[in-house]
């Protein structure tokens, strides 16, 4: 699947202000890298030790590959949760962390990962110039930081942003505008049909795929002949291999497909669908132990070869490792308690249970229940 930022996806994305060491340095006891399912359950299980956390995600919405790649498809293997969609788990995990007050970066890339010999701690920096001081770090990446599969046409790629489109941020700003969507996925499909019966409505909605067939559910595929039956989209079965300017904006694109003469369809904006590709990036970067692109770990404390950065999730490997979503909830939680030992290096942290301990219940914020 191919799914990328769903129409209706609606996580609010955040950043926090300045820290404390200085204009624009934040401390925090833990900074967690990545903000999918496995990322944001690190957040409840250091919230329960009582430690606070930033988040910083390379996307613009928490999620991760839920949302990403599969945020209205099933998933039945969350314990408890006979089925849910990645959308609805990502929405039930952030209610869940709500009162730890974790603050988000989301369209950060973290840059930079060092170890400060003075104390111990760790300077982090990212793409967007943001500066941490952490006392642990957590690396919950899944299988690295997704960058969209492009459109390979010479000189298309200085349109980029603001004719050219991988994500859509700003569904309005495609009111009225002759557009083109290229793809055969969840992504593709999901926004044509949004844009050919919603309230942004533009000029003309044409999707291009290579072929008749799709890789998105067949309720959408459907949906979508019908919408092409009532003249309110076009399909066009081919490939996008040159465009048009006027000036120097993207004013079409030509369609061929073998067999048949090309067509040249108007084109205010371009919005391309081809999936999204997973990078290990800066990480290869951190003097990390790595294996098959993936840290290892130790399975009492899933640390890595460096002490204080942890990896929990599809990034780590150790032997025996499945990549699991609910594997990756239990590397949380040995994790969070073997982080415990740097950042409250003099306190004995005792096990304690969500049923019945006050403490955890006014760390939840919720009332300890009584059985009198």
């Amino acid at each position: 699947m191919d799914s990328q930022l769903a129409p209706h996806t609606d996580v609010v994305a955040h950043d926090a202000a300045p820290g404390h060491a200085g204009d624009s340095t934040i401390e925090t006891d833990a900074l967690i890298i990545g903000a999918g399912p496995v990322g944001l359950f690190q957040v409840f299980e250091l919230g329960l030790l009582e430690i606070k956390a930033h988040i910083v995600d390379s996307l613009a919405q928490a999620g991760g590959q839920c949302i990403e790649l599969y945020p209205d498809k099933p998933i039945y293997d969350i314990p408890a949760v006979p089925v849910c969609t990645g959308r609805e788990l990502t929405e039930s995990l952030l209610k869940q962390i709500a009162p730890f007050n974790a603050t988000f970066h989301l369209g950060h890339e973290v840059s930079l990962v060092r170890k400060r010999e003075a104390d111990g701690r760790f300077d982090v920096a990212t793409s967007r110039g943001t500066r941490f001081i952490a006392k642990t770090v957590f690396i919950a990446g899944g299988v690295g930081s997704f960058q969209p599969r492009t459109l390979k046409i010479e000189g298309l790629d200085r349109h980029r942003d603001r004719q050219l489109h991988y994500r859509v941020r700003e569904p309005a700003q495609f009111a009225g505008q002759h557009l083109v969507i290229v793809g055969g996925g969840d992504s593709a499909l999901d926004w044509a049909l949004t844009f050919a019966d919603g309230p942004h409505r533009p000029a003309s909605v044409t999707l291009v795929h290579r072929r008749d067939g799709f890789r998105a559910a067949p309720a959408s595929v459907a949906r979508m002949h019908a919408l092409r039956e009532a003249g309110r989209l076009r399909f066009e079965i081919g490939e996008v291999t040159a465009f048009g300017e006027a000036g120097d904006r993207l004013s079409s694109v030509t369609v061929t497909l073998a067999g048949t003469p090309a067509r040249t369809l108007p084109c205010d904006s371009l919005l391309v669908f081809f999936g999204l590709s997973p990078r290990l990036g800066p990480i290869a970067e951190w003097g990390l132990d790595i294996e098959r692109r993936q840290l290892k770990v130790d399975t009492e404390r899933f640390e890595t070869s460096v002490p204080g950065i942890f990896a929990v999730g599809d990034i780590n490997s150790y032997p025996g490792k499945k990549k699991l979503i609910l594997s990756g909830f239990h590397e949380c939680a040995l994790a969070a308690f073997a982080a415990a030992t740097y950042v409250f290096p003099d306190k004995r942290i005792a096990l304690q249970y969500t049923t019945t301990s006050p403490k955890l219940h006014k760390v939840l914020g919720v009332e300890t229940p009584s059985f009198d």
